[in-house]
């Protein structure tokens, strides 16, 4: 019932039944931010979805090392009904911290928990199946929410419907981009931002550009060789040369 980003992909044609998927009911989500980390998400989430969202926040600074972690969580998150909604995406970034919002998640009736910021910040393996299985609950963690595809399991699925890894319908005239439609964008909003910078330019030039207007963007995944600001790019140049490929 967990997965990481690597493990969570049912096929590469996922778009396709996420665009059509039936949504039986209003998904609601959770948010645990911290500090800048999930604002955007939540910006994003209302402006370009009929979702309901609602978060908590905690302090920005943390000690490396939390002994009691459940108090602690207690202590910071009061009232435990954030965690009954469908769908908990946490930005707690601390292995001590993540695995009880994992527990309450699924105490309080959660179907699924995405973990932003990796496996570093997730906590143990063991831990994280042992929870998953004994709360029944879906557990995926992403380095970058931009990757984010169906998976089979339905909250997910119905999340990914619009937001996770970038699927677009490009329109073109007279070998220039003149309108983008977002079918499912980064749930920061980075796409949409991609999108509104790519109108006019020619189409040539359209991939390489979208991977640098990512980059470009206030992006808040790791930046470095192997940081994740490299493969949220990537995602994007690849969004565009499929859907420019579809439009012939």
């Amino acid at each position: 019932m967990w997965a990481t980003s690597t493990g969570a992909t049912v096929d590469a044609d996922c778009a396709d039944f996420c665009e059509f998927a039936v949504v039986l009911a209003m998904l609601s989500i959770g948010v645990i931010t911290r500090g800048k980390y999930g604002l955007r998400l939540i910006e994003n989430v209302r402006k370009n979805s009929n979702f309901k969202i609602s978060s908590v926040e905690i302090p920005e600074n943390l000690p490396d090392f939390i002994e009691e972690p459940a108090d602690l969580i207690d202590e910071l998150i009061p009232d435990k009904s954030i965690l009954s909604n469908d769908l908990i995406i946490t930005y707690t970034l601390h292995p001590d911290l993540t695995p009880q919002i994992i527990r309450l998640a699924g105490e309080n009736g959660a179907k699924s928990v995405i973990i932003a910021g990796g496996a570093s910040n997730a906590g143990g393996q063991a831990e994280i199946t042992r929870l998953s299985k004994e709360h029944n609950i879906n557990v995926q963690i992403h380095e970058i929410c931009c990757e984010i595809v169906c998976t089979g399991e339905k909250t997910i699925d119905e999340f990914a419907t619009r937001f996770g890894r970038p699927d677009l319908r490009v329109n073109t005239n007279i070998g220039v981009i003149s309108k983008i439609e977002i079918i499912r964008g980064a749930p920061c909003g980075s796409t949409w931002h991609m999108a509104k910078e790519l109108v006019g330019i020619k189409v040539e030039e359209a991939p390489a550009k979208a991977g640098l207007r990512i980059q470009q963007y206030p992006c808040r995944a790791v930046r470095g060789n192997r940081g994740g600001i490299h493969k949220a790019a990537k995602l994007h140049k690849e969004s565009v040369e499929k859907a420019l490929e579809k439009s012939g």
